[in-house]
């Protein structure tokens, strides 16, 4: 019986050219970090990012890698894609998704759809999660966002093929 391989995400950034979410991942049993480029299909600015981030991290390809990586995380990098895709600046959609992300404290909560109160919800646990953390909690950093040169993302990709596709 094979073991099965846990994968620590280390943290996991966009990249828009190609279009692809990129993991920087290790295997638990091995000191090396390793990448995986997830490249992302059928994404348009029209897209609905939500619906993108569950579909990546159900993907039976890379289920095990992500394992690590919140769902509001790669929803994060779709949205910083779609804003690409849109025209915007890594800078203006980085501001865009800062201001979804703060909760305004005057907001009236019960005048909010069930959509928006889920997402408050799930940002005050995630604040909440953030806060908790102990002082000896290996704290991992998922907002890192990568642009990889082109050259360096070729290399990577050499590297990454060795890694193996199968889990």
């Amino acid at each position: 019986a094979r073991t099965v391989m846990t994968y620590v995400a280390k943290k996991c950034g966009v990249c828009f050219q190609p279009p692809s979410i990129i993991l920087i991942y290790k295997e638990d049993s091995k000191d090396k970090t390793r990448q995986r480029i997830m490249p992302v299909r059928n994404f348009s600015e029209f897209s609905d990012c939500s619906m993108a981030a569950e579909q990546l991290k159900n993907n039976p390809r890379h289920k095990a890698y992500l394992e690590g990586v919140s769902l509001h995380q790669l929803q994060k990098l779709y949205s910083l894609l779609k804003g690409h895709l849109g025209g915007e600046s890594l800078a203006e959609s980085l501001e865009k998704f800062r201001q979804e992300e703060t909760i305004d404290p005057d907001e009236d909560m019960n005048k909010l759809d069930d959509k928006e109160l889920a997402k408050r919800k799930s940002i005050m646990d995630e604040l909440f999660e953030k806060n908790r953390k102990k002082k000896d909690d290996p704290d991992f950093i998922y907002d890192v966002e990568v642009e990889f040169p082109q050259d360096e993302q070729l290399e990577s990709c050499g590297w990454d093929a060795e890694s193996g596709e199968e889990i």
